[in-house]
């Protein structure tokens, strides 16, 4: 069992946390490599163990059986990529402040030894494919697990658009964006944006208007085989903003269409705690009824 074992140094300084998962990892009989998640910032001088051989996850990944990842939810998304793109199972520690999408707390890395033996279960969620365009032009596509988010940026203006479900107008928004999301991003941004909670293993495209400003702007829970398109003005000449998982914001203009569907692949994440969903919302993020 090859593991690849990828910890945040922002978060886990001296990679002490992942330096004992590997511990106990071996000890049980696996077989680890550690790598970063992503390129250090340029100038940053990171706190990294003397003597401690990093591998780099594009090398690592095609051989691996499983991904262990160190951070918060933002580190998890980041890494979730690279794993569905090898088809590669991935468990997240929580290193942050909610971490909703991690397996396991620091505290709980013993948890980790059963991995060693294939002692596991696999839970597949659903994600998005994202593209952007320019008359018939793609100049931008994607991958989400959580969520798109078409936004008018900081400035202080109306962002306008339409939303269609398979080329049939769903609603006209007119404020500061739209979140299309999956069940799993729907405990993220579009549940601050009063979108519903939807069951993370569920099949459903979540559409929620942000800071809308008309009375009968409400969220919405599409089938998974629509395709949703977010289209601007033809002639506005204010630009709005494309994130993907919270990712670098693609810059849109008049005419622009974001399409939005089902992906054909999946994330797949490592079970290990026996815990509910509904349980692990009243633990991190205060109950449904408090």
């Amino acid at each position: 069992m090859k593991i690849v074992l990828s910890s945040n140094p922002y978060r886990d300084k001296g990679l002490r946390v992942a330096m004992e998962a590997r511990r106990v990892l071996e000890h049980a009989g696996a077989q680890t490599v550690m790598c970063l998640p992503f390129q250090p910032k340029k100038g940053d001088r990171l706190d990294l163990p003397r003597h401690l051989s990093l591998s780099m996850l594009e090398k690592e990944l095609p051989t691996a059986d499983l991904l262990i990842c160190f951070g918060g939810d933002g580190t998890i998304l980041h890494a979730a990529r690279d794993a569905t793109l090898h088809n590669i199972a991935i468990l997240g520690v929580n290193l942050g402040s909610v971490g909703f999408m991690a397996e396991l707390e620091r505290s709980e890395l013993p948890l980790l030894a059963p991995l060693a033996h294939g002692m596991y279960t696999i839970e597949e969620r659903m994600m998005l494919d994202v593209k952007v365009l320019r008359g018939d032009r793609v100049i931008s596509q994607d991958t989400a697990l959580n969520d798109a988010v078409i936004s008018k940026g900081s400035m202080a203006r109306v962002a306008e658009m339409e939303v269609l479900a398979d080329r049939v107008k769903v609603t006209s928004i007119t404020g500061d964006g739209v979140i299309v999301a999956t069940p799993t991003g729907s405990t993220a941004y579009s549940m601050s944006a009063g979108g519903p909670i939807v069951e993370p293993t569920s099949k459903s495209i979540i559409v929620t208007p942000v800071c809308a400003h008309q009375l009968a702007a409400r969220a919405m829970v599409l089938a998974p085989e629509r395709v949703v398109s977010v289209q601007l003005p033809r002639g506005n000449r204010k630009y709005l903003y494309l994130s993907v998982d919270g990712g670098k914001a693609v810059r849109l203009t008049g005419g622009d269409r974001v399409e939005i569907c089902r992906s054909e692949r999946a994330t797949q994440l490592v079970r290990l705690a026996d815990r509910s969903f509904y349980e692990v919302i009243n633990q991190k993020l205060g109950g449904l009824n408090q």
